[in-house]
């Protein structure tokens, strides 16, 4: 297993103590579990999908929570009851728990369950006191500085 020891960076970055840790957890949960795969995908400027295989799973059977900037995707498969007899069991059909670390101002849209694909649809969305903006230059008289006379 990898580390990366910022702590150089903490003599000249203010603040970033945040991003280290959650660097570090990521870090940590990708080394835990590959089940379920996904894909996160970037459909437009502020427009992203995840995209988890969940073959086997009912919509009742997976749930998707945001809070605090934290996306859970959870899946409780059904006590199965059916007495069947395998010759080979090859879909997983366990228990799982993914997250995701979003970003702030990274909003979950929807969900939609599809041919065994859970897609999570996400929207950036910036307030308007953090949106660009333009701001218009006046001509004009400049301000009298103390103790000058108007022209």
């Amino acid at each position: 297993m990898r580390t990366i020891d910022l702590s150089p960076l903490y003599r000249s970055l203010v603040g970033f103590d945040r991003l280290a840790a959650q660097l570090d957890a990521a870090a940590r949960t990708e080394a835990s579990s590959g089940y379920p795969p996904y894909n996160i995908e970037r459909t437009g400027e502020n427009d992203y999908r995840i995209e988890i295989a969940v073959a086997g799973f009912k919509p009742e059977e997976l749930n998707v929570e945001v809070k605090e900037n934290l996306l859970t995707v959870t899946g409780r498969k059904a006590a199965n009851d059916d007495a069947k007899q395998y010759l080979h069991r090859g879909l997983a059909e366990r228990n799982f728990e993914r997250k995701f670390q979003l970003t702030d101002y990274l909003l979950v849209v929807d969900a939609e369950l599809s041919n065994g694909l859970l897609s999570i649809s996400l929207k950036r969305e910036l307030p308007e006191a953090l949106k660009p903006r333009t701001v218009e230059i006046k001509a004009g008289v400049s301000p009298l500085i103390e103790g000058e006379k108007a022209a």
